[in-house]
């Protein structure tokens, strides 16, 4: 049996893991989609939806000040995939360090593997979205439209 490989990147900016976590916290800035709730404190719930195509809704199960981030994906419905439900049980995790004289922000999402349907499409929408759209709001204020 082959290990369980989760879906990873990461990036490299001047400003500091406070600027970090705010603008990870700023979901609607970054994350393209109608964004509905609190994610503000550990148990807050909010809902992720891109028209007709994607929605899920997470709740804040870690919230460590200028360190890190986890959402659980309470629900989900993909509807360009068979198993509707793919992300459900997943966890999406922001975990910020310091690098040398940079902040070093990995993201994570746990239980998104090579193995699942939709593992093309949402890992290369993760990367546009953290590596693009975050990275822009991290150093710039302004996030960007990436799909």
């Amino acid at each position: 049996m082959t290990a369980k490989q989760d879906f990873t990147c990461s990036i490299l900016v001047n400003q500091s893991a406070a600027e970090v976590f705010n603008a990870i916290n700023n979901v609607s800035a970054w994350w393209q989609g109608e964004i509905v709730g609190d994610n503000d404190k550990v148990n807050d719930e909010f809902e992720y939806r891109m028209e007709d195509i994607h929605f899920s809704k997470q709740e804040v199960v870690e919230l460590v000040p200028n360190k890190k981030i986890v959402w659980l994906v309470t629900d989900s419905k993909l509807t360009f995939t068979k198993h509707l439900s793919e992300w459900t049980g997943t966890k999406i995790c922001f975990e910020i360090s310091k690098a040398n004289d940079k902040t070093e922000l990995r993201f994570t999402h746990f239980g998104l593997a090579p193995n699942f349907e939709c593992y093309k499409d949402c890992s290369n929408g993760w990367t546009l979205l953290i590596q693009k759209s975050l990275f822009s709001l991290i150093t710039t204020g302004k996030g960007t439209k990436v799909f």
